[in-house]
């Protein structure tokens, strides 16, 4: 694929932040891992995903800064707390308090009608407000657009990120129960993985609403994508040490498996 000169030099630069690795209520709640959601730097566009609490402190006291007033987009995944409760603070800090109309933001269609997150005297700060739906996809610039392509089984309406760029793919499998769908609509050169538990009993599998790592086994052999990393670990996961649990599963697949650590920057060209 042929890329001008201006895409290969800003795709150079290329990098994910992981702002907080933190899932569910305990370890959220007792921010044994932060809850800050991710940073995308994608062919010159500022983009950041789910900013769950404490995202506004992790992007100001992250080395070096993440500067909010640089942000083009915010995404909301869902509605959820550990992904949105600092999107209003975020929404603020972009348009540099409201003075400077700019930005969009997007999010499913309960995130603002249904017990809305996003406050209604915020929403004319940005440039404007899309309502994200299954089969949709969002033009961000020339160079880049993300699709969300299906719609999750978790209890609000959740829906995971396809990221496209001329030279690779992100795939951002979010919060849900696994169901074999998921399989055609994940392809990415790089796939970030939300795994909350690291096993799941019997009694559970009727009411759990988040993948788990044997999910996420066959998720990988199924996809084999360039590389996966996995966050958003629960209270289990995170008593197993992701670092180790992904590092078996890597030498049982033969797959490229990292763990994310709150703060990690990730630079895209090492898959390029």
């Amino acid at each position: 694929m042929w890329l001008g000169g201006w895409v290969k030099d800003i795709m150079e630069t290329d990098f994910i932040k992981f702002l907080g690795t933190a899932g569910a209520r305990i370890v959220v709640s007792k921010q044994l891992r932060a809850s800050g959601g991710m940073w995308f730097s994608l062919c010159g566009l500022n983009v950041l995903v789910d900013p769950g609490p404490g995202c506004l402190v992790r992007c100001v006291s992250s080395k070096p800064k993440m500067d909010p007033m640089k942000l083009d987009t915010i995404i909301l995944s869902h509605r959820h707390l550990d992904h949105a409760a600092d999107v209003n603070v975020m929404i603020e800090a972009m348009t540099e308090g409201g003075f400077k109309k700019r930005g969009t933001v997007y999010a499913p269609e309960d995130a603002l009608t249904d017990d809305p997150v996003i406050l209604k005297y915020i929403r004319n700060y940005p440039s404007e407000i899309k309502i994200i739906k299954a089969g949709g996809r969002y033009q961000l610039s020339d160079a880049v657009f993300f699709e969300t392509p299906i719609r999750h089984q978790h209890p609000s309406e959740t829906y995971g990120i396809n990221f496209f760029t001329p030279g690779y793919t992100i795939s951002l499998l979010v919060d849900t129960r696994y169901f074999p769908e998921l399989l055609q609509h994940y392809k990415g050169d790089v796939l970030i993985i939300n795994v909350v538990r690291k096993t799941v009993d019997k009694d559970m599998q009727s009411w759990l609403y988040h993948l788990s790592m044997k999910d996420v086994k066959e998720i990988v052999t199924a996809l084999k994508p360039k590389i996966t990393i996995l966050s958003h670990f629960g209270m289990t996961m995170v008593k197993a040490q992701p670092r180790i649990v992904a590092e078996e599963l890597s030498k049982e697949t033969g797959l490229r498996i990292l763990a994310a650590g709150d703060g990690m920057k990730f630079d895209i060209k090492s898959v390029c």
